[in-house]
């Protein structure tokens, strides 16, 4: 398999996949596991249990996360890519507080919006930089199985706390208590405006994997199982609004509890809604704006980061109020 690889310097995955190691941490990716017409191993990845193994063993090979799992029909997030979020924000974080990227001592907390089954961004925040999560779904069921998915690991079981958001309407009220104070929250948002749009998005996709088959010289990433996954639940794919009007809300909320957070940031897929955003933080006084710009293999990806707080007050971070 070939590989192109643009993913942060510290991701664990930028010599791709290893199947012989994969296999030897999990034996239940073996069955899946083929030699391709260029003789090299790989697996087929439009198969949705084979990128499931393929989660698990990556997660067992490189994470030490023995138990993990998520029930049919739910996302199943592409690690590399996941990942690389996780340490563009240790790069931010860094870069404001100016502390060890991976320093014991230091308690981050950090609150993941929209978590889903995988709770996947809280396992490898804790595993990669120790992390303290909080993580939010207004899915029963996937806050239930985030849950399972830690209740196992005594360090994730103590180093991750999962939550339903009972509101639908709201993102930080009802989650986010007077007491609380986060150094950064983290959120994949829905990105259609509708399931008739998620589900044309799907067909989309599907027809873009039968022509990728038939072309040999395509480049394959390690970050490319990501499209090519079809599972996901109404909550995870589309929202009124799509992510526009997910981030605005977003912004909308943050403002309510502005002190409490040194950096907002969430995953922005189109880049034209970058001005739109940018707008709307102007109009809610924010301090800071900040575009991190990912190349994950031939995806291209970005976060928006905002503070109400100016770079003085977040150096002073650790001695500021919350009110």
């Amino acid at each position: 398999m070939t590989l192109k690889q643009n993913l942060h310097p510290r991701n664990r995955h930028n010599n791709g996949y290893d199947f012989l190691a994969l296999c030897q941490a999990s034996p239940t990716l073996k069955p899946f596991v083929h030699t391709n017409k260029y003789q090299n191993l790989s697996i087929d990845f439009a198969d949705a249990n084979a990128v499931k193994a393929l989660n698990q063993a990556l997660l067992a090979h490189h994470y030490h996360v023995n138990q993990w799992d998520i029930p049919q029909g739910y996302l199943c997030p592409p690690i590399p890519g996941r990942v690389d979020y996780i340490h563009y924000l240790a790069d931010l974080l860094s870069a404001t507080l100016t502390v060890p990227l991976a320093d014991n001592k230091t308690n981050i907390s950090v609150l993941d919006i929209g978590t889903g089954a995988s709770c996947i961004y809280p396992i490898l925040g804790q595993r990669e930089y120790q992390w303290q999560f909080t993580c939010t779904d207004i899915d029963p069921v996937a806050v239930k199985v985030a849950q399972q998915n830690i209740s196992s690991d005594k360090q994730l079981k103590k180093s991750i706390s999962c939550q339903l958001q009972e509101d639908i309407t709201h993102i930080f009220s009802g989650v986010v208590h007077e007491d609380d104070k986060f150094e950064l929250t983290m959120c994949n948002p829905p990105f259609h405006r509708s399931l008739a749009d998620a589900t044309k998005g799907s067909t989309r996709k599907i027809k873009n994997l039968a022509a990728n088959k038939k072309n040999p010289n395509k480049v394959i990433s390690t970050s490319d199982p990501a499209p090519l996954n079809f599972g996901g639940q109404n909550a995870e794919l589309w929202c009124p609004g799509g992510e526009l009007g997910f981030i605005r809300n977003m912004i909308k909320e943050s403002k309510v509890i502005r002190n409490q957070v040194l950096w907002f940031t969430c995953l922005v897929s189109k880049k034209d809604h970058l001005s739109k955003f940018k707008l709307s933080l102007k109009k809610a006084n924010v301090k800071q704006v900040k575009v991190v710009d990912m190349a994950q293999g031939q995806k291209i990806s970005r976060f928006i980061a905002w503070s109400f707080l100016d770079e003085s007050q977040q150096k002073n971070w650790f001695n500021l109020p919350k009110a």
